[in-house]
């Protein structure tokens, strides 16, 4: 069936435990700034730019029929200054998060091992911005043990297009030499995660039920397989993929 070459796995819920953590931060500044939202509405659509999340919460509140599908394809300039006010607490509200409470999903550190032990190199990708990135590897050492081949976040790319935009694939294949899509999988958590593995044309796309999403929640997006957890795709590579 050919062989593997990169696995993009997401953070937040699929490599870094979250017990809806990252959704109570998201949600904490958003009260803070009166903006009319349910702690589910940020949790169904998380995975993403976290600007370009409240934009979309703002206008969403405003009446506007958006969907995540084509979150990346709405730009409203009129609601960037509120999001960026809001995020901004945010990333104060998330980065002390992390600094004090950030481990593995167990069997995360042994999955990249497992994956550099067969020649498969690993990337990650997140909706997170650099600084959130940075306190998360910091805490977990994962770049500079390389456990972790490039760590991908939304600054990366030309207008912070996040997912479900498929440019953070794009820009670890660039960074790692791998020439072809079909020698990627995408392992995540959330449907922005099913959609960028779908809209870059991965090989392989994996949800977890690792993460607080439930399954009905992401499972409806095109996928290739579930598993528990990233413990279980070693496995699953050796049995569907190699």
């Amino acid at each position: 069936m050919g062989k593997v070459s990169m696995v993009m796995f997401d953070l937040s819920g699929t490599t870094v435990h979250d017990d809806t953590g990252v959704r109570d931060c998201l949600y904490k500044a958003a009260v803070e700034f009166n903006l009319d939202t349910t702690p589910d509405e940020i949790l169904l659509n998380m995975g993403t730019n976290k600007i370009h999340l409240y934009q979309f919460l703002i206008s969403r509140a405003q009446g506007k029929d958006l969907k995540i599908e084509d979150f990346e394809k709405t730009k409203d300039p009129e609601t960037l200054e509120e999001a960026t006010t809001i995020f901004d607490r945010y990333s104060e509200i998330m980065i002390n998060h992390y600094r004090n409470e950030v481990r593995e999903v167990p069997g995360a550190v042994d999955t990249f091992k497992w994956c550099h032990d067969h020649g498969i190199l690993v990337a990650t990708d997140t909706g997170f911005h650099r600084d959130v990135t940075t306190a998360i590897m910091d805490g977990l050492g994962w770049v500079k043990d390389g456990l972790v081949d490039v760590a991908v976040d939304v600054e990366h790319v030309p207008g912070e297009r996040g997912r479900p935009a498929p440019f953070m694939i794009y820009y670890a294949m660039s960074e790692l030499d791998v020439q072809n899509v079909h020698e990627v999988i995408k392992v995540g958590d959330t449907p922005a995660d099913m959609l960028e593995g779908y809209n870059a044309g991965c090989r392989g796309i994996i949800g977890v039920l690792s993460g607080p999403r439930p399954v009905e929640a992401w499972g409806r997006y095109w996928h290739t397989h579930v598993i528990p957890s990233v413990v279980e795709l070693p496995e699953l590579i050796e049995s569907e993929f190699l």
